[in-house]
């Protein structure tokens, strides 16, 4: 039998949420020269999916701790209060889905992001590493 889980639930509203972001994104006419816009988004929402551990929807200062911690990027309190406040256009404290999005397409250039496209080429190297050994 299959159990529906409150946060579940809440898991694929709130990707709906983001898959109508990456569409108002694609659709603005903002980011038309990004080449690959379509298959990056759907590359950042995976990532912010990923960091937003308590679902709420925003990455709050201990996600992004954690976040940087796991990509074995340690950054003290204080560069990971300024990592946020170079990102967060609502002044909540927190990135939201949007302000990660511009960061990412590069409308901020923040050390953040460019961890995050730094991670993304490690693992694509990765891959293609072990595709290589394999063949």
């Amino acid at each position: 039998a299959v159990v529906s889980t409150q946060s579940g639930h809440y898991g694929r509203e709130r990707e709906k949420d983001l898959n109508e972001i990456n569409q108002q994104f694609l659709s603005s006419g903002t980011y038309d020269k990004v080449e690959d816009l379509e298959e990056k988004l759907t590359t950042y929402k995976a990532q912010f999916i990923r960091f937003d551990t308590d679902g709420s929807g925003d990455i709050d200062f201990m996600e992004l701790k954690y976040m940087l911690e796991k990509l074995e990027q340690p950054k003290t309190h204080l560069e990971i209060k300024k990592m946020i406040e170079t990102v967060d256009s609502t002044d909540k404290g927190t990135i939201n889905y949007p302000d990660f999005l511009i960061m990412m397409l590069g409308g901020k250039n923040s050390v953040l992001r460019m961890i995050l496209i730094f991670e993304e080429k490690r693992k694509k190297y990765r891959l293609r590493l072990c595709v290589d050994t394999t063949a």
